[in-house]
């Protein structure tokens, strides 16, 4: 089992992934690159752990040792130990090879080393390693300590070991797992839910329907407890719209090819919930 967890990128999914991994017993090490990422990202927590408690899905003693079990630090190389590093910084090819270069020549032998990428190929990410074997995508959802699902990605130099690894630290931190076996830019989930999105924000842009009108759509016609431009909101206009490019610069498929809305939104800020304004206005 997993011994201690370093977790990089104290955004959205970063502090998520440490909240769990500390509810869970597990030492965690949440590193982000400013104290007021990290500080944001504390207050994330806090705010989480006590609804948590304040619904009693979680004990009033655990909240204070859940956080506890988080160091927080701006320093790398305090990852160097850990058994497992689950990166979660900005959906970039560039950014996230950079990190994982650095951590290559960081982090102890057999560690672990998990992207939480949505979207960029697992195999790209090893690649530029000396120890691809031991590369692997953990991609959680969006809110992690409500959301159970963990799909883990095997790139193409994978070794059974670490995807056991990868599968065993994410059960043991309450998610279940489902396997990507073969290494396709978007796995399963972003490709599924890039294609849904896509075409929710072409009706809208050609006039077809509102975003409420959609998005009810969606959940009276199909059952999702959330419409699509609601869940873009969520987890980030920009995000998405990086998710979907690489997806369409990977397979050259036009389904994925981001609408021009999208970008026009990225553009002017209107990334969704975390800037009060998206498809809807918060």
């Amino acid at each position: 089992m997993t011994q201690q967890v370093a977790v990089i990128g104290a955004g959205l999914m970063g502090s998520g992934i440490a909240q769990v991994s500390a509810v869970a017993g597990l030492p965690v090490i949440l590193q982000d690159i400013t104290e007021v990422a990290l500080q944001r990202g504390k207050d994330g927590i806090e705010k989480s752990l006590t609804k948590l408690a304040q619904k009693g899905k979680l004990a009033e003693d655990d909240v204070q040792a859940a956080l506890d079990r988080i160091t927080m630090v701006t320093d790398l190389g305090a990852v160097a130990g850990a058994d497992l590093v689950v990166e979660a910084v900005f959906e970039s090819l560039d950014v996230k090879q950079g990190l994982f270069r650095t951590l290559d020549g960081l982090c102890k032998d057999g560690a672990v080393l998990a992207s939480n990428t949505s979207a960029i190929p697992i195999s790209q990410l090893g690649a530029v390693t000396a120890r691809p074997e031991w590369v692997v995508g953990t991609h959680f959802f969006s809110p992690v300590p409500l959301m159970a699902l963990c799909e883990l990605v095997r790139g193409y130099k994978t070794s059974d070991e670490t995807l056991a690894r990868a599968r065993a630290f994410a059960e043991q931190i309450g998610k279940t797992c489902i396997v990507v076996n073969r290494d396709v830019a978007g796995f399963i989930t972003t490709r599924l839910i890039a294609a849904l999105a896509n075409e929710a924000v072409r009706l809208l842009e050609s006039g077809v329907a509102s975003a409420e009108d959609i998005d009810t759509a969606c959940k009276l016609g199909f059952g999702h407890p959330m419409g699509p431009l609601a869940t873009l909101d969520l987890t980030g206009v920009d995000v998405m719209r990086n998710a979907t490019a690489n997806i369409y610069n990977e397979t050259k498929d036009g389904k994925f090819a981001p609408p021009e809305l999208l970008s026009r939104m990225v553009v002017a800020g209107d990334l969704g919930r975390k800037s009060g304004r998206g498809f809807y206005s918060y």
